[in-house]
C-alpha cells in the first residue's frame, strides 16, 4: 500500500502550502475522498475551511465549484435547469454547479430544507433526478459541506438523517501560534497562495487507490470490536440514538483507508480509533438529561471507546 501513503504524503505536502499546522484534518479528508465519502466541515468562521477545500479540489485535479448556501437559493441553482433554445426550437439542459468533481457547499446550514434535500441523491447514489430524468454526476464526485455550529440566526439545523449521509464531521479548530505566524507571513502579497497550487494527482489515480482500499485486510477480531463499538453506542444509557449500520459500514471503510494511508495492507485497533471520532459525531445523540449535565457527544463518544474491550494488535 506504498503507492496510497506516496499519494496521500503528495497531497498533504501540497495542502500544507497554504493549510498549515493540520496534517491531521488533511488525512481525515483524504480517508473520506479514498472511502467515496462525503465531509462536513463544522467549525467558527476564519479557519481556512473554504481554503482547505479549494486547495483538495486543486490537488486532484478535478472540476471544482463552490455554492454559498442563502435562504433563497433553490434546487434548480444547484441541480440545473433546462433553457429553451429559440433558434434550434427546442430545450437545452444547463447543468448546475453540482455537476462537479469536487463541490464545496459553504454555509449548507443557511439552505432551506427543501434545498438541502437536494443534496441527498448526490450524496448516496451520485446521481441527480431532474425533471424526470436521471443524470450520473461525475466521477469521483465529492461534496465538502461547511457550517458554523455557534450561529443558529437565519439558519435550518441539517436533521439527523442527513447528517448521517456525511462519511464524516470534521472540526478544524484553532491553529497553533507557529502555523498563525506561517499565515500571517503568506499574505504578503495581491492573491491568496491558494490560486498558485498545482494538480500532483489525476482523477484516475484517486480511482485506482479508491479500489484498493477496500481490499485492506481487516481481522476477524477487528471486524468484532467495531460491532462492539456499535452494540455499546445502542444499549449505553448515555445515549438517544446509537450507531446506525451505515455508521458501523463506515467505520469499517475508514480504517481501512487510515491502514491505507499509513502504508499498511492491514488494519491495527489504532486505525479504528483514530477515524471514530470524526465518522461518529454526528450519527449519535446525547440523551437530553446528559446534556444538561454538561456531558457532549464528544465526552460520550470517549467514554464509549473507553468501555469496549481493544483486542491485540493482529499479525499481518
Amino acid at each position: 500500500m506504498s503507492g496510497i501513503g506516496s499519494w496521500a504524503e503528495r497531497i498533504r505536502n501540497n495542502t500544507g502550502k497554504v493549510f498549515y499546522g493540520k496534517n491531521e484534518v488533511v488525512d481525515q479528508i483524504l480517508t473520506a475522498l479514498l472511502c467515496g465519502g462525503h465531509v462536513l466541515l463544522e467549525d467558527v468562521p476564519g479557519l481556512g475551511k473554504t481554503i482547505l477545500a479549494r486547495a483538495v479540489a486543486a490537488s486532484l485535479s478535478g472540476v471544482f465549484n463552490r455554492i454559498q448556501a442563502t435562504p433563497d437559493l433553490l434546487p434548480g441553482d444547484i441541480l440545473g435547469v433546462s433553457i429553451y433554445n429559440s433558434r434550434e426550437e427546442k430545450f437545452t439542459f444547463k447543468p448546475g454547479p453540482i455537476h462537479s468533481n469536487v463541490l464545496l457547499v459553504d454555509e449548507i446550514n443557511r439552505a432551506t430544507p427543501r434545498t438541502q434535500s437536494a443534496f441527498l441523491e448526490a450524496m448516496a447514489e451520485s446521481q441527480v433526478s431532474i425533471e424526470g430524468e436521471i443524470r450520473p454526476l461525475p466521477d469521483p464526485f465529492f461534496l465538502l459541506a461547511t457550517e458554523n455550529p455557534a450561529e443558529f440566526e437565519g439558519t435550518f439545523p441539517l436533521p439527523e438523517a442527513q447528517k448521517d449521509r456525511f462519511f464524516m464531521t470534521v472540526n478544524i479548530g484553532y491553529p497553533s501560534r507557529d502555523a498563525e505566524a506561517m499565515i500571517l507571513e503568506s499574505q504578503r502579497r495581491l492573491t491568496h497562495p491558494v490560486n498558485d497550487l498545482e494538480a500532483v494527482s489525476s482523477l484516475e489515480e484517486l480511482q485506482k487507490y479508491r479500489a484498493e482500499v477496500v481490499q485492506i485486510h481487516v481481522s476477524a477480531e477487528l471486524r468484532n470490536y467495531i460491532l462492539d463499538l456499535v452494540e455499546e453506542s445502542r444499549s449505553n444509557p448515555l445515549f438517544h440514538l446509537g450507531i446506525s449500520p451505515r455508521g458501523s459500514l463506515a467505520l469499517y471503510k475508514g480504517a481501512q483507508a487510515k491502514a491505507a494511508i499509513e502504508g499498511r495492507d492491514y488494519v491495527v485497533p489504532e486505525d479504528i480509533q483514530s477515524v471514530f471520532m470524526p465518522i461518529m459525531r454526528q450519527r449519535v445523540l446525547v440523551k437530553a438529561e446528559h446534556q444538561i449535565k454538561g456531558i457532549g457527544t464528544e465526552e460520550a463518544l470517549e467514554t464509549l471507546l473507553n468501555r469496549v474491550e481493544v483486542p491485540p494488535v493482529p499479525l499481518k
